[in-house]
């Protein structure tokens, strides 16, 4: 078997804001796979200043993964424990070369088309107008769940656009979830999920910044808001450590990005774990292209969760690969007459 990688640019069509900065780009990696004439191709979906493994040695470690591709996928994922978006990116690899052709990876009534995803419409950070425009767009283009990233702009201006949407849709007619990704501070945190609450939303994510389980767990006890952890997840790597993490902190929810906790086979273990605690979960894409993404939905639609999912569209880069996969009336589908279209 040989084993390549490549780098690869993924340009956004318009600045997309977090409360981490804007961005234009988004740096992504891919391990092909050749063997016996097959092809298998998996997205090593690295966050720079968000994923664990960035580091110097990133490419390094890229490049002896696939120096040693014989040592088989179970010891490759052992070994690269520090680095959860290499193991996902051969952990899809592997499946692709075993898979009917190289994007069919969990073939299911999703892949054949006769089934689709309930996925949330993610609303962009940046001024009011802007997000307005966006919530307006979701709406129209049939979402029933809404999820903005707040954080970076006026408090006051983010509670406005709430209360934009809650005086035309009720709670039955539009879910809304919000990512604070961290940018509340440990003085204003409750205070502000008491001000959230009143626009009856389903979940707020990572209120406070990652590393604070005490004041996690004290804010997942008192909040009148569910809270899901989502980077609090990243760069916990033992079993058991995910297990005392989760029992520490209480949270209603917690969000797995195969990308971030080591792929299929690491979110497999906090859900595990999650569902032991009576925690309820969803899986989230991480602006990967649409060879990750093909790979996420496939395995997520395979989890039977019926809560919407926090899948990308794909239509976020002007230079991703043409895929079969499409968003219709809020729901990720799977077109298979379509075909797949990789230039890399």
């Amino acid at each position: 078997m040989k084993a390549t990688y490549k780098r690869y640019i993924l340009d956004f069509k318009r600045p997309s804001g977090t409360s981490r900065g804007v961005m234009t780009e988004k740096e992504t990696w891919f391990i092909i796979l050749e063997n016996d004439g097959k092809q298998g191709i998996g997205e090593c979906g690295i966050l720079r200043s968000l994923s664990i493994d960035d580091r110097p040695d990133y490419e390094e470690k890229l490049k002896w993964a696939c120096d040693n591709i014989h040592y088989g996928e179970e010891k490759l994922w052992n070994e690269l424990i520090e680095f959860p978006s290499i193991q996902f990116g051969l952990e899809t690899a592997f499946k692709s070369l075993q898979g009917e052709t190289s994007y069919l990876l969990f073939p299911s009534e999703f892949t054949k088309g006769e089934a689709n995803i309930p996925i949330n419409g993610l609303v962009w950070m940046g001024d009011e107008a802007y997000m307005k425009e966006q919530i307006e767009d979701k709406i129209k283009q049939g979402f029933n769940c809404i999820k903005l990233k707040i954080g970076a702009i006026d408090f006051v201006y983010e509670l406005g656009l709430l209360r934009f949407i809650r005086e035309n849709f009720t709670p039955q007619e539009i879910e809304i979830r919000v990512d604070a990704n961290g940018a509340f501070t440990l003085e204003s945190a409750l205070d502000k999920l008491q001000q959230l609450s009143e626009f009856k939303l389903h979940s707020i994510e990572q209120p406070i910044k990652v590393g604070q389980p005490d004041r996690m767990a004290q804010l997942c006890k008192n909040s009148p808001l569910p809270i899901a952890l989502d980077e609090e997840l990243i760069g916990v790597f033992a079993y058991e450590n995910k297990e005392e993490l989760l029992k520490k902190i209480q949270p209603q929810y917690i969000i797995l990005k195969p990308s971030l906790v080591g792929g299929f086979k690491g979110c497999a273990e906090w859900i595990t774990i999650a569902e032991k605690l009576n925690i309820d979960w969803w899986v989230t894409s991480a602006l990967e292209s649409n060879i990750g993404l093909n790979a996420i939905a496939q395995w997520t639609f395979m989890q039977n969760n019926l809560m919407p999912q926090g899948l990308g569209t794909g239509a976020l880069y002007t230079n991703n690969f043409e895929s079969p996969l499409e968003v219709k009336n809020g729901e990720l589908c799977y077109n298979p007459n379509i075909a797949w279209e990789i230039n890399i």
